[in-house]
Protein backbone atom coordinates (compact mmCIF):
# COMPACT_ATOMS: atom_id res chain seq x y z
CA UNK A 1 0.00 0.00 0.00
CA UNK A 2 1.53 3.26 -0.92
CA UNK A 3 2.50 5.89 1.98
CA UNK A 4 -0.09 8.27 0.81
CA UNK A 5 -3.04 6.13 0.80
CA UNK A 6 -1.59 5.05 4.56
CA UNK A 7 -1.61 8.48 5.78
CA UNK A 8 -4.86 8.96 4.19
CA UNK A 9 -6.37 6.41 5.93
CA UNK A 10 -4.49 6.91 9.16
CA UNK A 11 -5.56 11.03 8.81
CA UNK A 12 -8.97 10.17 8.48
CA UNK A 13 -9.28 7.25 11.47
CA UNK A 14 -7.49 9.71 13.53
CA UNK A 15 -10.13 12.55 12.77
CA UNK A 16 -12.94 10.20 13.27
CA UNK A 17 -11.36 8.82 16.73
CA UNK A 18 -10.72 12.42 17.98
CA UNK A 19 -14.29 13.28 17.05
CA UNK A 20 -15.66 10.18 19.39
CA UNK A 21 -13.24 11.16 22.09
CA UNK A 22 -14.65 14.69 22.17
CA UNK A 23 -18.30 13.50 21.91
CA UNK A 24 -17.53 10.69 24.59
CA UNK A 25 -16.35 13.66 26.74
CA UNK A 26 -18.98 16.31 26.30
CA UNK A 27 -21.06 13.25 26.97
CA UNK A 28 -18.89 12.50 30.66
CA UNK A 29 -19.13 16.08 30.87
CA UNK A 30 -23.20 16.33 30.45
CA UNK A 31 -23.40 12.77 33.08
CA UNK A 32 -21.02 15.01 35.23
CA UNK A 33 -23.62 18.28 35.13
CA UNK A 34 -26.51 16.02 35.57
CA UNK A 35 -24.98 14.70 38.39
CA UNK A 36 -23.96 17.98 40.15
CA UNK A 37 -27.81 18.88 39.20
CA UNK A 38 -28.90 15.64 41.63
CA UNK A 39 -26.62 16.90 44.41
CA UNK A 40 -27.78 20.21 44.08
CA UNK A 41 -31.87 18.85 44.14
CA UNK A 42 -30.83 16.52 46.60
CA UNK A 43 -29.99 19.73 48.64
CA UNK A 44 -32.31 21.87 47.90
CA UNK A 45 -35.32 19.61 48.67
CA UNK A 46 -33.53 18.01 52.26
CA UNK A 47 -32.84 21.64 53.14
CA UNK A 48 -36.24 22.99 52.54
CA UNK A 49 -37.67 19.40 54.44
CA UNK A 50 -34.83 20.77 57.38
CA UNK A 51 -36.93 24.39 57.17
CA UNK A 52 -40.42 22.97 57.27
CA UNK A 53 -39.23 20.61 60.40
CA UNK A 54 -37.73 23.71 62.35
CA UNK A 55 -40.23 26.43 61.18
CA UNK A 56 -42.89 23.95 62.69
CA UNK A 57 -40.51 23.26 65.77
CA UNK A 58 -40.19 27.24 65.86
CA UNK A 59 -43.20 28.31 65.42
CA UNK A 60 -44.93 25.73 68.00
CA UNK A 61 -42.18 27.16 70.70
CA UNK A 62 -43.53 30.69 70.16
CA UNK A 63 -46.78 29.83 70.39
CA UNK A 64 -46.34 27.55 74.25
CA UNK A 65 -44.40 30.79 74.98
CA UNK A 66 -46.93 32.98 74.21
CA UNK A 67 -49.59 30.86 76.11
CA UNK A 68 -47.11 30.59 78.94
CA UNK A 69 -46.05 33.94 79.07
CA UNK A 70 -48.07 36.30 77.37
CA UNK A 71 -44.93 38.23 76.16
CA UNK A 72 -46.00 39.78 73.33
CA UNK A 73 -42.30 39.78 71.35
CA UNK A 74 -43.72 36.04 71.48
CA UNK A 75 -46.62 37.02 69.87
CA UNK A 76 -44.99 38.81 67.18
CA UNK A 77 -42.21 35.72 66.43
CA UNK A 78 -44.64 33.90 66.50
CA UNK A 79 -46.74 35.86 63.28
CA UNK A 80 -43.60 36.05 61.96
CA UNK A 81 -42.81 32.14 61.33
CA UNK A 82 -46.37 31.77 60.39
CA UNK A 83 -45.30 33.95 57.06
CA UNK A 84 -41.58 32.15 56.50
CA UNK A 85 -43.79 29.07 56.92
CA UNK A 86 -46.23 30.51 54.11
CA UNK A 87 -43.32 31.10 52.00
CA UNK A 88 -42.07 27.72 52.83
CA UNK A 89 -45.12 25.99 52.24
CA UNK A 90 -45.34 28.28 48.60
CA UNK A 91 -41.79 26.87 47.97
CA UNK A 92 -42.61 23.54 48.53
CA UNK A 93 -45.96 24.33 46.13
CA UNK A 94 -43.44 25.12 43.37
CA UNK A 95 -41.32 22.49 43.59
CA UNK A 96 -44.74 19.80 43.41
CA UNK A 97 -45.41 21.70 40.10
CA UNK A 98 -41.53 21.55 38.61
CA UNK A 99 -42.09 17.25 38.48
CA UNK A 100 -41.66 15.57 41.56
CA UNK A 101 -42.14 11.88 42.00
CA UNK A 102 -45.63 11.08 43.18
CA UNK A 103 -44.82 9.45 46.29
CA UNK A 104 -42.91 12.72 46.55
CA UNK A 105 -45.54 14.94 45.97
CA UNK A 106 -47.72 13.14 48.31
CA UNK A 107 -45.71 12.93 51.16
CA UNK A 108 -45.13 16.87 50.61
CA UNK A 109 -49.26 17.48 50.49
CA UNK A 110 -49.40 15.69 53.90
CA UNK A 111 -46.65 17.33 55.34
CA UNK A 112 -48.43 20.42 54.37
CA UNK A 113 -51.68 19.40 55.94
CA UNK A 114 -50.29 18.35 59.02
CA UNK A 115 -48.23 21.97 59.03
CA UNK A 116 -51.81 23.28 58.49
CA UNK A 117 -53.85 21.56 61.26
CA UNK A 118 -50.79 22.60 63.91
CA UNK A 119 -50.80 25.91 62.18
CA UNK A 120 -54.84 26.13 62.99
CA UNK A 121 -54.59 24.39 66.95
CA UNK A 122 -51.94 26.86 67.66
CA UNK A 123 -53.86 29.57 66.15
CA UNK A 124 -56.62 28.97 68.14
CA UNK A 125 -54.42 28.22 71.05
CA UNK A 126 -52.78 32.27 70.74
CA UNK A 127 -56.94 33.77 69.85
CA UNK A 128 -57.95 31.39 72.95
CA UNK A 129 -55.22 33.12 75.26
CA UNK A 130 -55.93 36.69 73.98
CA UNK A 131 -59.39 36.07 75.38
CA UNK A 132 -58.36 35.79 78.36
CA UNK A 133 -58.44 31.55 78.42
CA UNK A 134 -55.39 30.55 79.95
CA UNK A 135 -55.74 26.96 80.33
CA UNK A 136 -57.42 25.76 77.34
CA UNK A 137 -55.06 28.17 75.31
CA UNK A 138 -52.19 25.87 77.04
CA UNK A 139 -54.77 22.16 77.07
CA UNK A 140 -54.21 23.31 72.74
CA UNK A 141 -50.57 23.71 72.25
CA UNK A 142 -49.75 21.07 75.36
CA UNK A 143 -52.42 18.20 74.45
CA UNK A 144 -52.48 15.05 72.80
CA UNK A 145 -53.96 16.11 69.44
CA UNK A 146 -50.76 19.06 69.17
CA UNK A 147 -48.64 15.93 69.86
CA UNK A 148 -49.67 14.02 68.00
CA UNK A 149 -49.60 15.61 64.58
CA UNK A 150 -46.23 17.21 65.74
CA UNK A 151 -45.21 13.79 66.40
CA UNK A 152 -46.65 13.28 62.49
CA UNK A 153 -45.09 16.39 61.09
CA UNK A 154 -41.91 14.77 61.86
CA UNK A 155 -42.71 11.45 60.71
CA UNK A 156 -43.49 13.07 57.24
CA UNK A 157 -40.74 15.61 56.91
CA UNK A 158 -38.65 11.97 57.78
CA UNK A 159 -40.23 9.87 55.06
CA UNK A 160 -39.95 12.92 52.31
CA UNK A 161 -35.94 13.17 53.27
CA UNK A 162 -35.82 9.63 52.27
CA UNK A 163 -37.58 9.44 49.52
CA UNK A 164 -35.68 12.27 48.22
CA UNK A 165 -32.52 11.18 49.34
CA UNK A 166 -32.79 7.38 47.17
CA UNK A 167 -34.53 9.33 44.44
CA UNK A 168 -31.15 11.90 44.35
CA UNK A 169 -28.86 9.13 45.41
CA UNK A 170 -30.23 6.62 42.24
CA UNK A 171 -29.95 9.93 40.04
CA UNK A 172 -26.55 10.50 41.65
CA UNK A 173 -25.33 6.87 41.10
CA UNK A 174 -26.89 6.66 37.47
CA UNK A 175 -25.40 9.87 36.40
CA UNK A 176 -21.85 8.70 38.03
CA UNK A 177 -21.82 5.81 36.08
CA UNK A 178 -22.82 7.27 33.01
CA UNK A 179 -20.27 10.03 33.68
CA UNK A 180 -17.75 7.33 34.02
CA UNK A 181 -18.40 5.24 30.83
CA UNK A 182 -17.89 8.30 28.78
CA UNK A 183 -15.27 8.72 30.36
CA UNK A 184 -13.70 5.68 29.97
CA UNK A 185 -14.66 5.63 26.32
CA UNK A 186 -13.43 9.45 25.46
CA UNK A 187 -9.80 7.63 27.35
CA UNK A 188 -10.22 4.32 25.37
CA UNK A 189 -10.39 6.32 22.04
CA UNK A 190 -7.50 8.95 22.76
CA UNK A 191 -5.69 5.48 23.48
CA UNK A 192 -6.38 4.13 20.03
CA UNK A 193 -5.33 7.65 18.49
CA UNK A 194 -1.95 7.33 20.52
CA UNK A 195 -1.50 4.02 19.37
CA UNK A 196 -2.49 4.96 16.41
CA UNK A 197 -0.22 7.94 15.90
CA UNK A 198 2.46 6.09 17.12
CA UNK A 199 1.80 3.34 14.58
CA UNK A 200 2.21 5.61 11.85
CA UNK A 201 5.22 6.93 13.39
CA UNK A 202 7.10 3.76 13.72
CA UNK A 203 5.67 1.40 10.76
CA UNK A 204 5.28 4.69 8.55
CA UNK A 205 7.57 7.27 9.34
CA UNK A 206 10.48 5.15 10.84
CA UNK A 207 10.01 1.30 8.51
CA UNK A 208 8.45 2.47 5.79
CA UNK A 209 10.24 6.53 4.80
CA UNK A 210 13.12 7.03 7.68
CA UNK A 211 15.21 3.31 7.21
CA UNK A 212 14.69 3.44 3.54
CA UNK A 213 16.17 6.61 3.31
CA UNK A 214 19.03 6.23 6.02
CA UNK A 215 20.12 3.09 3.27
CA UNK A 216 19.36 5.54 0.12
CA UNK A 217 21.32 8.12 1.49
CA UNK A 218 24.65 6.38 1.16
CA UNK A 219 23.69 4.88 -2.33
CA UNK A 220 22.43 8.45 -3.76
CA UNK A 221 25.89 9.95 -2.28
CA UNK A 222 28.35 7.14 -4.06
CA UNK A 223 25.79 7.54 -6.97
CA UNK A 224 26.90 11.46 -7.18
CA UNK A 225 30.19 10.66 -6.88
CA UNK A 226 29.60 8.45 -9.89
CA UNK A 227 30.16 5.75 -8.13
CA UNK A 228 28.16 3.05 -10.02
CA UNK A 229 29.19 -0.18 -8.69
CA UNK A 230 27.09 0.43 -5.66
CA UNK A 231 24.42 -2.00 -5.30
CA UNK A 232 20.79 -0.53 -5.22
CA UNK A 233 18.35 -2.71 -2.25
CA UNK A 234 16.10 -4.57 -3.64
CA UNK A 235 12.54 -3.26 -2.63
CA UNK A 236 9.50 -4.63 -3.44
CA UNK A 237 6.97 -2.68 -2.11
CA UNK A 238 4.50 -0.56 -4.50
CA UNK A 239 4.97 3.00 -2.86
CA UNK A 240 6.95 6.34 -3.07
CA UNK A 241 10.15 4.57 -1.51
CA UNK A 242 9.33 2.33 -3.86
CA UNK A 243 9.12 4.34 -6.83
CA UNK A 244 11.77 6.16 -5.41
CA UNK A 245 14.26 3.33 -5.28
CA UNK A 246 13.24 2.32 -8.96
CA UNK A 247 13.66 5.81 -9.83
CA UNK A 248 17.75 5.42 -8.20
CA UNK A 249 17.87 2.01 -9.97
CA UNK A 250 16.98 3.46 -13.71
CA UNK A 251 19.03 6.43 -12.35
CA UNK A 252 22.11 3.97 -11.69
CA UNK A 253 21.31 1.93 -15.03
CA UNK A 254 21.92 4.85 -17.48
CA UNK A 255 24.77 6.12 -15.33
CA UNK A 256 26.27 2.77 -16.01
CA UNK A 257 25.30 3.23 -19.58
CA UNK A 258 26.32 6.64 -20.06
CA UNK A 259 29.61 5.68 -18.29
CA UNK A 260 29.98 2.45 -20.60
CA UNK A 261 29.27 4.76 -23.55
CA UNK A 262 31.88 7.59 -22.32
CA UNK A 263 34.42 4.64 -22.04
CA UNK A 264 33.76 3.39 -25.53
CA UNK A 265 33.80 7.21 -26.52
CA UNK A 266 37.15 7.56 -24.69
CA UNK A 267 37.99 4.32 -26.35
CA UNK A 268 37.20 5.03 -30.03
CA UNK A 269 38.79 8.60 -29.48
CA UNK A 270 41.74 6.84 -28.43
CA UNK A 271 42.03 4.33 -31.20
CA UNK A 272 41.63 7.32 -33.38
CA UNK A 273 44.01 9.25 -31.75
CA UNK A 274 46.48 6.54 -32.68
CA UNK A 275 45.34 5.70 -36.27
CA UNK A 276 46.00 9.50 -36.50
CA UNK A 277 49.83 9.48 -34.96
CA UNK A 278 49.98 5.68 -36.76
CA UNK A 279 49.20 8.00 -39.89
CA UNK A 280 51.66 10.48 -39.10
CA UNK A 281 54.70 8.22 -38.74
CA UNK A 282 53.67 6.41 -41.55
CA UNK A 283 53.99 9.31 -44.25
CA UNK A 284 57.52 10.29 -42.18
CA UNK A 285 58.58 6.84 -43.15
CA UNK A 286 61.64 6.53 -45.37
CA UNK A 287 61.61 2.66 -46.63
CA UNK A 288 59.92 -0.18 -46.02
CA UNK A 289 61.90 -1.66 -43.09
CA UNK A 290 60.41 1.30 -41.39
CA UNK A 291 56.49 1.43 -42.07
CA UNK A 292 56.62 -2.62 -41.09
CA UNK A 293 58.75 -0.96 -38.18
CA UNK A 294 55.54 1.33 -37.09
CA UNK A 295 52.41 -0.93 -38.30
CA UNK A 296 54.18 -3.51 -35.96
CA UNK A 297 54.53 -1.10 -33.08
CA UNK A 298 50.78 0.58 -33.45
CA UNK A 299 49.13 -2.33 -34.50
CA UNK A 300 48.63 -4.02 -30.76
CA UNK A 301 47.76 -0.51 -29.32
CA UNK A 302 45.09 0.10 -31.43
CA UNK A 303 44.14 -3.56 -31.58
CA UNK A 304 45.02 -4.71 -27.95
CA UNK A 305 45.55 -8.23 -27.64
CA UNK A 306 45.14 -9.38 -31.03
CA UNK A 307 48.74 -10.82 -33.48
CA UNK A 308 48.99 -9.94 -36.99
CA UNK A 309 51.19 -9.46 -39.23
CA UNK A 310 52.38 -7.15 -42.32
CA UNK A 311 52.92 -8.80 -45.48
CA UNK A 312 54.41 -6.95 -48.81
CA UNK A 313 53.90 -8.86 -52.57
CA UNK A 314 57.50 -9.25 -54.52
CA UNK A 315 58.13 -7.75 -57.70
CA UNK A 316 56.53 -10.46 -59.65
CA UNK A 317 53.24 -10.06 -57.51
CA UNK A 318 53.08 -13.50 -57.17
CA UNK A 319 54.48 -14.23 -53.24
CA UNK A 320 53.30 -12.54 -49.95
CA UNK A 321 56.53 -12.48 -47.49
CA UNK A 322 56.05 -11.31 -43.87
CA UNK A 323 57.74 -8.04 -43.34
CA UNK A 324 56.90 -7.33 -39.85
CA UNK A 325 54.44 -9.28 -36.67
CA UNK A 326 53.31 -8.57 -33.20
CA UNK A 327 52.11 -10.91 -30.72
CA UNK A 328 53.67 -13.65 -32.36
CA UNK A 329 50.90 -14.80 -34.57
CA UNK A 330 50.31 -18.59 -35.31
CA UNK A 331 48.35 -19.86 -38.19
CA UNK A 332 49.88 -17.81 -40.78
CA UNK A 333 52.76 -18.48 -42.63
CA UNK A 334 55.77 -16.42 -43.02
CA UNK A 335 55.63 -16.54 -46.87
CA UNK A 336 52.60 -17.94 -48.90
CA UNK A 337 51.79 -17.36 -52.97
CA UNK A 338 48.90 -14.74 -53.47
CA UNK A 339 46.79 -17.05 -54.73
CA UNK A 340 46.26 -18.93 -50.74
CA UNK A 341 45.10 -16.33 -49.61
CA UNK A 342 41.02 -15.19 -50.17
CA UNK A 343 41.36 -11.67 -49.14
CA UNK A 344 43.86 -11.37 -51.97
CA UNK A 345 41.60 -12.99 -54.42
CA UNK A 346 38.32 -11.48 -53.53
CA UNK A 347 40.13 -7.60 -52.90
CA UNK A 348 38.19 -7.51 -50.14
CA UNK A 349 38.63 -8.46 -45.80
CA UNK A 350 38.11 -11.94 -45.30
CA UNK A 351 36.94 -13.45 -42.45
CA UNK A 352 37.73 -17.41 -41.25
CA UNK A 353 38.84 -19.68 -38.72
CA UNK A 354 36.93 -19.75 -35.39
CA UNK A 355 33.20 -18.93 -35.33
CA UNK A 356 33.52 -18.36 -39.19
CA UNK A 357 31.75 -19.87 -41.43
CA UNK A 358 33.92 -18.63 -44.45
CA UNK A 359 36.04 -20.92 -46.44
CA UNK A 360 39.16 -20.73 -44.32
CA UNK A 361 42.88 -19.19 -46.54
CA UNK A 362 45.14 -21.82 -47.64
CA UNK A 363 47.98 -19.80 -46.08
CA UNK A 364 46.43 -20.87 -42.55
CA UNK A 365 47.45 -23.51 -40.60
CA UNK A 366 44.39 -24.62 -39.22
CA UNK A 367 44.19 -22.88 -35.92
CA UNK A 368 41.77 -22.67 -33.48
CA UNK A 369 41.76 -18.67 -33.34
CA UNK A 370 39.81 -16.12 -35.56
CA UNK A 371 41.26 -14.86 -38.80
CA UNK A 372 41.12 -12.15 -40.71
CA UNK A 373 42.82 -11.00 -44.18
CA UNK A 374 42.77 -7.45 -44.95
CA UNK A 375 43.81 -6.68 -48.69
CA UNK A 376 46.23 -3.95 -49.23
CA UNK A 377 45.87 -1.52 -51.90
CA UNK A 378 46.76 1.45 -53.88
CA UNK A 379 45.69 2.92 -57.01
CA UNK A 380 43.66 0.01 -58.01
CA UNK A 381 46.67 -2.42 -57.79
CA UNK A 382 47.20 -5.14 -54.60
CA UNK A 383 50.56 -4.23 -53.26
CA UNK A 384 50.25 -6.10 -49.21
CA UNK A 385 48.40 -7.78 -46.86
CA UNK A 386 47.63 -6.74 -43.70
CA UNK A 387 46.88 -10.12 -41.10
CA UNK A 388 45.23 -10.00 -37.61
CA UNK A 389 44.08 -13.20 -35.37
CA UNK A 390 42.83 -13.64 -32.18
CA UNK A 391 40.02 -15.15 -29.91
CA UNK A 392 37.68 -14.47 -27.46
CA UNK A 393 36.49 -10.80 -26.17
CA UNK A 394 39.52 -9.05 -27.42
CA UNK A 395 38.33 -10.25 -31.16
CA UNK A 396 34.83 -8.75 -30.96
CA UNK A 397 36.73 -5.36 -30.72
CA UNK A 398 38.09 -5.94 -34.05
CA UNK A 399 34.67 -6.56 -35.56
CA UNK A 400 33.28 -3.37 -34.44
CA UNK A 401 36.26 -1.59 -35.97
CA UNK A 402 36.10 -3.26 -39.26
CA UNK A 403 35.95 0.50 -40.82
CA UNK A 404 38.75 1.99 -38.58
CA UNK A 405 40.77 -1.26 -40.01
CA UNK A 406 39.70 -0.53 -43.31
CA UNK A 407 40.60 2.99 -42.79
CA UNK A 408 44.09 1.65 -41.24
CA UNK A 409 44.42 -0.84 -44.56
CA UNK A 410 43.67 1.84 -47.28
CA UNK A 411 46.28 4.65 -45.45
CA UNK A 412 48.96 1.49 -45.04
CA UNK A 413 48.69 0.77 -48.61
CA UNK A 414 49.25 4.13 -50.23
CA UNK A 415 52.23 4.35 -47.48
CA UNK A 416 53.69 1.46 -49.33
CA UNK A 417 52.40 2.78 -52.22
CA UNK A 418 54.52 6.13 -52.56
CA UNK A 419 57.63 4.27 -50.72
CA UNK A 420 57.50 1.91 -53.69
CA UNK A 421 56.95 4.65 -56.32
CA UNK A 422 59.99 6.86 -54.36
CA UNK A 423 61.72 3.86 -54.51
CA UNK A 424 61.15 4.00 -58.38
CA UNK A 425 61.75 7.18 -58.86
CA UNK A 426 64.79 7.57 -57.12
CA UNK A 427 66.21 4.81 -59.15
CA UNK A 428 65.27 6.43 -62.32
CA UNK A 429 67.22 9.51 -60.68
CA UNK A 430 70.56 7.15 -59.32
CA UNK A 431 70.45 4.30 -61.46
CA UNK A 432 71.07 3.60 -65.34
CA UNK A 433 67.96 1.25 -66.56
CA UNK A 434 70.17 -0.78 -68.93
CA UNK A 435 72.45 -2.47 -66.24
CA UNK A 436 71.00 -1.28 -63.09
CA UNK A 437 74.17 0.11 -61.91
CA UNK A 438 73.71 3.62 -60.03
CA UNK A 439 74.32 6.83 -62.88
CA UNK A 440 76.59 9.24 -63.26
CA UNK A 441 74.81 12.13 -61.43
CA UNK A 442 74.40 9.60 -58.20
CA UNK A 443 78.72 9.35 -58.83
CA UNK A 444 79.32 12.97 -58.69
CA UNK A 445 77.01 13.05 -55.47
CA UNK A 446 78.85 10.69 -54.02
CA UNK A 447 82.43 11.52 -54.98
CA UNK A 448 81.33 14.90 -53.39
CA UNK A 449 80.18 13.61 -50.40
CA UNK A 450 83.50 11.57 -49.74
CA UNK A 451 85.24 14.62 -50.88
CA UNK A 452 84.01 16.79 -47.60
CA UNK A 453 84.48 14.00 -45.03
CA UNK A 454 87.94 13.45 -46.21
CA UNK A 455 87.66 9.49 -46.09
CA UNK A 456 90.07 6.70 -47.23
CA UNK A 457 88.26 6.02 -50.96
CA UNK A 458 89.24 4.06 -53.83
CA UNK A 459 88.11 4.30 -57.35
CA UNK A 460 88.13 1.21 -60.33
CA UNK A 461 87.61 2.47 -63.87
CA UNK A 462 86.41 0.37 -66.21
CA UNK A 463 86.34 0.07 -70.01
CA UNK A 464 85.11 -3.19 -72.29
CA UNK A 465 87.83 -3.72 -74.61
CA UNK A 466 86.53 -4.12 -77.97
CA UNK A 467 82.69 -2.86 -77.38
CA UNK A 468 82.22 -1.64 -81.20
CA UNK A 469 82.69 -4.60 -82.41
CA UNK A 470 79.90 -6.11 -80.35
CA UNK A 471 77.65 -3.84 -81.58
CA UNK A 472 79.40 -3.41 -85.42
CA UNK A 473 79.26 -7.61 -85.68
CA UNK A 474 75.84 -8.38 -83.87
CA UNK A 475 73.59 -5.82 -83.47
CA UNK A 476 73.07 -3.59 -80.57
CA UNK A 477 70.80 -5.65 -78.66
CA UNK A 478 74.24 -7.92 -78.59
CA UNK A 479 76.19 -4.83 -77.30
CA UNK A 480 73.08 -4.13 -74.54
CA UNK A 481 73.73 -7.85 -73.18
CA UNK A 482 77.33 -7.38 -72.94
CA UNK A 483 76.43 -3.97 -70.84
CA UNK A 484 74.28 -6.14 -68.59
CA UNK A 485 76.24 -9.05 -68.12
CA UNK A 486 79.47 -6.90 -67.03
CA UNK A 487 77.13 -4.56 -64.71
CA UNK A 488 76.00 -7.93 -63.13
CA UNK A 489 79.17 -8.93 -62.49
CA UNK A 490 80.19 -5.83 -60.74
CA UNK A 491 77.56 -5.61 -58.66
CA UNK A 492 77.67 -9.82 -57.64
CA UNK A 493 81.58 -8.85 -56.83
CA UNK A 494 81.43 -5.63 -55.32
CA UNK A 495 78.23 -5.69 -53.61
CA UNK A 496 77.76 -4.81 -50.52
CA UNK A 497 81.19 -3.54 -49.54
CA UNK A 498 81.17 -0.83 -52.63
CA UNK A 499 79.39 0.66 -55.23
CA UNK A 500 79.05 0.09 -59.27
CA UNK A 501 78.20 3.14 -61.69
CA UNK A 502 77.71 3.17 -64.89
CA UNK A 503 80.37 6.42 -66.01
CA UNK A 504 78.82 6.51 -69.04
CA UNK A 505 79.05 4.55 -72.83
CA UNK A 506 81.05 1.33 -72.60
CA UNK A 507 82.37 2.45 -68.99
CA UNK A 508 82.25 1.53 -65.63
CA UNK A 509 82.89 3.58 -62.67
CA UNK A 510 83.51 1.35 -58.83
CA UNK A 511 83.89 2.88 -55.19
CA UNK A 512 85.39 1.01 -52.18
CA UNK A 513 84.94 2.93 -49.28
CA UNK A 514 88.16 2.54 -46.70
CA UNK A 515 90.36 0.60 -49.18
CA UNK A 516 93.86 1.46 -49.87
CA UNK A 517 94.95 1.31 -53.33
CA UNK A 518 96.74 -2.11 -52.95
CA UNK A 519 93.81 -3.28 -52.23
CA UNK A 520 91.47 -1.84 -54.89
CA UNK A 521 94.05 -3.55 -57.37
CA UNK A 522 93.35 -7.00 -55.81
CA UNK A 523 89.16 -6.08 -55.99
CA UNK A 524 90.09 -5.08 -59.74
CA UNK A 525 92.27 -8.12 -60.53
CA UNK A 526 88.77 -10.11 -59.25
CA UNK A 527 86.28 -8.26 -61.12
CA UNK A 528 88.82 -8.77 -64.40
CA UNK A 529 89.21 -12.52 -64.34
CA UNK A 530 85.35 -12.98 -63.54
CA UNK A 531 84.33 -10.80 -66.44
CA UNK A 532 86.25 -12.90 -68.24
CA UNK A 533 85.61 -16.50 -67.48
CA UNK A 534 82.51 -17.17 -69.16
CA UNK A 535 81.74 -16.74 -73.34
CA UNK A 536 78.46 -15.20 -74.07
CA UNK A 537 75.53 -16.03 -76.64
CA UNK A 538 72.60 -13.96 -78.23
CA UNK A 539 70.08 -15.31 -80.63
CA UNK A 540 71.42 -18.43 -80.94
CA UNK A 541 75.11 -17.02 -81.87
CA UNK A 542 78.28 -16.68 -79.91
CA UNK A 543 79.51 -13.31 -78.77
CA UNK A 544 82.48 -14.99 -77.35
CA UNK A 545 84.76 -14.19 -74.30
CA UNK A 546 84.00 -10.25 -73.04
CA UNK A 547 87.69 -8.89 -71.36
CA UNK A 548 87.70 -5.25 -69.53
CA UNK A 549 90.40 -3.36 -68.84
CA UNK A 550 90.68 -1.56 -65.28
CA UNK A 551 92.55 1.82 -63.92
CA UNK A 552 92.92 2.28 -60.42
CA UNK A 553 93.79 5.18 -57.96
CA UNK A 554 93.39 5.90 -54.48
CA UNK A 555 92.63 8.83 -51.97
CA UNK A 556 93.68 10.57 -50.12
CA UNK A 557 97.38 8.68 -49.53
CA UNK A 558 97.86 8.94 -53.42
CA UNK A 559 96.40 12.33 -53.68
CA UNK A 560 92.78 14.20 -53.42
CA UNK A 561 89.46 12.94 -54.22
CA UNK A 562 88.62 15.39 -56.44
CA UNK A 563 91.08 13.73 -58.54
CA UNK A 564 90.44 10.48 -58.02
CA UNK A 565 88.49 10.10 -60.97
CA UNK A 566 91.49 11.49 -62.92
CA UNK A 567 93.61 9.57 -61.82
CA UNK A 568 91.81 6.42 -62.16
CA UNK A 569 90.70 7.60 -66.22
CA UNK A 570 94.37 8.40 -66.87
CA UNK A 571 95.75 4.49 -65.72
CA UNK A 572 92.92 3.24 -67.70
CA UNK A 573 94.11 4.93 -70.91
CA UNK A 574 97.41 2.91 -69.95
CA UNK A 575 96.19 -0.07 -69.51
CA UNK A 576 93.90 0.00 -72.52
CA UNK A 577 97.35 1.41 -74.72
CA UNK A 578 99.28 -1.37 -73.38
CA UNK A 579 97.42 -4.05 -74.60
CA UNK A 580 94.07 -4.27 -72.44
CA UNK A 581 92.56 -6.83 -70.31
CA UNK A 582 94.62 -5.34 -67.91
CA UNK A 583 94.54 -3.63 -64.48
CA UNK A 584 97.20 -0.75 -63.82
CA UNK A 585 97.03 1.58 -60.56
CA UNK A 586 97.54 5.47 -61.38
CA UNK A 587 100.67 5.70 -58.39
CA UNK A 588 102.30 3.03 -61.24
CA UNK A 589 101.82 5.69 -63.83
CA UNK A 590 103.33 8.59 -61.60
CA UNK A 591 106.30 6.41 -60.42
CA UNK A 592 107.23 5.69 -64.20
Amino acid sequence: MRISTITNWAYGITVVLTALSGTAFIMSSSAAIDERAAVEEHLVLDSLAEELALGAEVRTDEARLYVMRGEERNLQAFHAEEKSERRREAAALKLVSQGLKPAEAEALEKIDKVVEELAKIETAAVETFRNGDRGDAQRLVFGPDHARLHETLLAEISHFRDLIAARTQAQLEASRSRSDLWSFLAKIMLAVTAALFLAVLYFVLRRRVTMPLMRMVGVVGRLARQDYTVEIPVDRRRDEIGDMNDAIEIFRTNGIERERLDAERRADQDTKDLILQMMHRLQACQNQVELADVVARYAPQIFPGIAGGLYFLDEMRATLARAAAWLEPVDASETFPASACWGLRRVRPHASGSGESDVPCQHLHGGNAATLCVPLTAQGEMIGLLYLEGDGAEWSGVNRSRLYLELIAENVGLAIANLQLRDKLIALSVRDPLTGLFNRRFLDEILAQAAASNEMLACLMIDIDFFKRFNDEFGHDAGDVVMQYVGQVLRDTIEPDGRAFRFGGEEFTILLPGRTEDEAIAVAENVRQKVSSAALSHAGKMLGIVTVSLGVAGSPNEGSTGTLITRADAALLQAKAEGRNKTLASSRIAAA
